[in-house]
């Protein structure tokens, strides 16, 4: 990783994007690419030098982003023992507490969607 960390530029730009369930971690040269990027470049470069996999994971691109990413592909990333390690915990604890935040959001919606119901018919009665 400390190679990859040093293309965090918009005219040096590396990302590393993959995991286990995708075939592993890999480096991708996204410089050429970031005029282009649908998003925008500055998306790419908040996350340029870093692992960007949950990131690029999260935003649910296409299977047309997956194969324009294979265009710039550097190669496999080579992880020493250590950070094997880290990548498996930090996958552990996303999967242990994966999940839970999207009930908040709607218990948050069915709230102001009630109060929203109470304030109108009070009000439409009254009138």
């Amino acid at each position: 990783m400390a190679e990859v960390e040093k293309h965090n530029k918009t005219d040096d730009c590396w990302l590393v994007i993959g995991n286990d369930d995708t075939g592993g971690p890999k480096v991708y040269d996204v410089t050429t690419y970031l005029d282009d990027h649908p998003g925008g470049g500055e998306v790419m470069l908040d996350v340029g030098g870093q692992d960007a996999d949950e990131f690029f994971e999260d935003i649910g691109h296409s299977n047309d982003a997956r194969e324009e990413l294979k265009k710039h592909i550097v190669g496999v990333l080579k992880l020493s023992p250590e950070e094997i390690e880290k990548r498996r915990l930090k996958a552990e604890k996303s999967a242990a507490g994966g999940g839970g935040g999207g009930m908040g959001v709607i218990a948050v919606v069915v709230a102001v969607a009630a109060a929203g119901y109470y304030y109108y018919k009070k009000n439409v009665e009254q009138a």
